[in-house]
């Protein structure tokens, strides 16, 4: 997808916002970040981030695992879950499979599969709690 099919199919899930990325980088084709916010929400974290580059066109979306949207890899909910839980059943999920396990530089488990890659999220306890 280029650009503005990514921000045209955004646009029906939030307010988006779109930014250049690694304009410092002249070995990368040129790239952009395109935020999802959420509507109801008037200063929100991105729901969603996308990234398109000229030469792959869309090639990351990350969504805000503590909040959500929804996500699922094969059936197994990535969202609003606690991280040792989610470690243990992509473990199970790629012996199951027969799939190699790998780690990523950060030390998150996962299927060796090039379209998904688990990072954890970390979330921001309110005051008083």
């Amino acid at each position: 997808m280029t650009v503005d099919e990514v921000v045209e199919a955004a646009e029906m899930s939030g307010r988006t916002q779109v930014s250049d990325r690694a304009r410092d980088y002249p070995l990368f084709s040129p790239t952009w970040r395109i935020e999802v916010h959420r509507r109801e929400v008037a200063s929100s974290a991105p729901a969603v981030a996308a990234y398109v580059s000229r030469a792959a066109g869309l090639f990351c979306i990350a969504a805000d695992a503590v909040q959500g949207p929804q996500v699922a890899f094969d059936g197994l909910p990535l969202v609003g879950r606690d991280l040792s839980d989610l470690e243990s059943d992509l473990i199970a999920y790629a012996e199951a499979m027969d799939v190699h396990l790998r780690y990523t530089p950060d030390g998150y488990a996962g299927p060796d599969d090039p379209g998904v890659l688990l990072r954890g999220q970390r979330r921001a306890l309110s005051q008083g709690t």
